[in-house]
């Protein structure tokens, strides 16, 4: 109850503009790895295995009568490898958006582990290599914060003792304002605030250690939205063509084996995984044409300031009678060139 009610005060003390992402696990398959999401591994060893699954979860709202369960059965994010290495970080990120100034909160339950039970929040993420982190530790009893820059791990922040029970379900939250970190256990800044300019922004992601068994649940972060020139583009081509059905640009980000959605008419398709044609135009700047019963599809490749394709453009929209492949070709390269003008590398569309 205490801690709702501390969500409640922060969500409501939230500056104008502020944006809030709430990652709800049932919206996603069951027993795969969420899309939008890169499993990777800092350290040795294979990525994780990430899953969604079912699991017992209190409610966050108090309950109406004594009688009302405690618990129900709700979508989880669960890491389920066993690797014991002791350099071995299964890491899951979050690749559809970067997040500079924010407030983070999960809550997370160790499940097993032999060698480690521990559950984290890597932040600012860069890379594998240079990154923050807040872990708690149930077999050592330990909540941290530390930093790795270069692949080196810094000084251990925070305190021993600290009792976190393996299977509860406990609460972790982080803020990051400027270069002012703060870090909440169950409520409580078991850690004072720390002050450290290395990352300015980056990525979030959820971590575990060895063969950690962890779950984590009701992640939602609320922060100053930070958009790129993609999305700039996409919403500039939305004034101009209000007609589209639907409008997305798709990349390869730094480390991605593969495009994703960087820029959309509809936000939740942000961080979405692209298929053979994304891949395929940015490629080799072909293009390509689907038709449904009421629609047309054109995905055409983007150029940077040399002629290289460097993204897809898919453009939606709707069809009329007799509409050949030529005339969904013609009516779509405007939105494309116009925004083909504005670009000049990869890394200028992404920033």
């Amino acid at each position: 109850m205490r801690n709702y009610l501390l969500w409640i005060v922060a969500l409501l003390a939230l500056p104008a503009g502020a944006a809030e992402r709430k990652f709800d696990f049932s919206d996603y398959p069951f027993d795969e790895k969420p899309p939008g999401f890169r499993s990777t591994v800092a350290g040795q060893g294979k990525p994780g295995d990430w899953k969604v699954i079912l699991d017992d979860v209190p409610s966050l709202m108090p309950p109406l009568t004594p009688q009302a369960p405690s618990m129900a059965k709700h979508a989880v994010l669960a890491q389920l490898a066993r690797d014991p290495a002791d350099e071995h970080f299964p890491l899951l990120i979050f690749d559809g958006e970067t997040y500079g100034d924010f407030t983070l909160t999960t809550r997370f339950k160790t499940v097993g582990g032999a060698v480690e039970q521990m559950a984290g929040i890597a932040f600012r993420i860069q890379d594998e290599k240079n990154y923050y982190l807040v872990r708690a530790s149930s077999l050592g009893s330990t909540f941290r914060f530390y930093k790795v820059v270069n692949g080196e791990r810094g000084p251990l922040i925070g305190p021993a003792d600290i009792t976190i029970s393996k299977r509860v379900w406990h609460e972790m939250a982080i803020e990051c304002d400027g270069n002012h970190i703060r870090c909440l256990l169950d409520g409580k800044e078991l850690i004072p605030m720390l002050t450290d300019s290395s990352f300015s922004s980056g990525k979030i992601g959820f971590w575990t250690k060895s063969d950690s068994v962890s779950y984590f649940a009701d992640t939602r972060v609320t922060y100053t939205p930070r958009q790129i020139l993609a999305q700039t583009l996409v919403d500039d081509a939305l004034k101009a063509y209000p007609r589209l059905s639907g409008l997305d640009i798709y990349a390869v980000r730094a480390g991605g084996k593969g495009p994703t959605v960087v820029a959309s008419k509809n936000e939740k398709e942000i961080g979405q995984p692209g298929g053979k044609t994304e891949q395929d135009v940015i490629s080799n700047g072909k293009g390509y044409f689907g038709r449904n019963r009421s629609s047309v599809t054109i995905t055409l490749p983007l150029r940077d300031r040399n002629g290289e394709p460097i993204a897809a453009v898919r453009v939606v929209m709707k069809s009329f009678l007799g509409e050949t492949q030529d005339m969904a070709i013609v009516r779509a390269q405007p939105v494309v060139k116009e925004m083909q003008s504005r670009v000049q590398s990869l890394e200028d569309l992404l920033q």
